[in-house]
């Protein structure tokens, strides 16, 4: 993993964090509210894959709620794709709109993954739309997820991505949760994905999200001698400012 990438993420949010607090003292000409996060995670697993051949990630991420329904931001990692050090970071760039009527929430949009360093043969770059929609009993609150993009970056084909995730809270503190995935891959195997796991805030600090994930094609992604899609225990610690 490449050490300046994981400096370089961690300085940036530590110095937004003072940031974030000048905002909101000063006249801000922009409406609504920004926000950041900063992730430190044992493995990046996305959609049952392995980002980082199953070694540790910086993460970190700034967003812009308008307070009109209208959102935007951005998101980053490091990772490790076994490509000889092409691609070395991961930025997303995103925006939507959405909002809550009573328990239900939804929300529509888009986002642009981008590998900064890949040569263009590889067609890591690609877009897609997605779409969620979620209600809160109380007791569990579930929620569903769909994205479309015509260039994936397994097969530079269309690909659909679903998802039902369901959360329980525990104690205000403590919340259990779990989600199944499918992945509609034309012209390959269309894989399922799962998790399930818990998720601590530690004195309204930091959260520690425990979680284990695994897919029905975990022997099948075989890299060199890495299994990308093979079941993993990942710890994620979370700071959001």
């Amino acid at each position: 993993m490449n050490t300046a990438i994981k400096t370089g993420l961690l300085a940036a949010a530590i110095s937004l964090s003072p940031f974030a607090a000048f905002a909101e003292e000063s006249s801000n000409p922009l409406p609504g509210t920004f926000s950041g996060n900063i992730v430190l995670t044992n493995d990046y697993i996305f959609r049952g894959v392995t980002q980082t051949a199953h070694d540790a990630a910086v993460q970190g991420g700034l967003d812009w709620d308008t307070g009109m329904g209208f959102h935007f931001g951005t998101w980053a990692s490091s990772l490790d794709f076994q490509d000889g050090g092409q691609a070395t970071t991961e930025l997303d760039l995103y925006g939507g709109y959405g909002g809550k009527i009573e328990n239900f929430s939804y929300d529509v949009g888009f986002t642009y993954y981008w590998y900064p360093g890949a040569a263009k043969a590889t067609n890591y770059n690609y877009w897609e739309v997605y779409g969620k929609a979620g209600y809160d009993f109380g007791v569990a609150a579930l929620t569903g997820f769909a994205a479309y993009t015509p260039s994936n970056t397994i097969t530079n084909l269309d690909a659909t991505y679903t998802q039902v995730s369901v959360a329980v809270p525990v104690i205000p503190e403590l919340s259990i949760s779990g989600a199944v995935g499918y992945y509609f891959l034309e012209r390959l195997k269309d894989p399922t994905d799962w998790n399930v796991g818990a998720t601590l805030s530690v004195y309204d600090w930091f959260t520690v999200d425990a979680r284990y994930y695994d897919t029905d094609v975990s022997n099948n992604c075989l890299v060199g001698t890495i299994q990308y899609c093979d079941a993993r225990f990942v710890v994620a610690i979370k700071r959001t400012f």
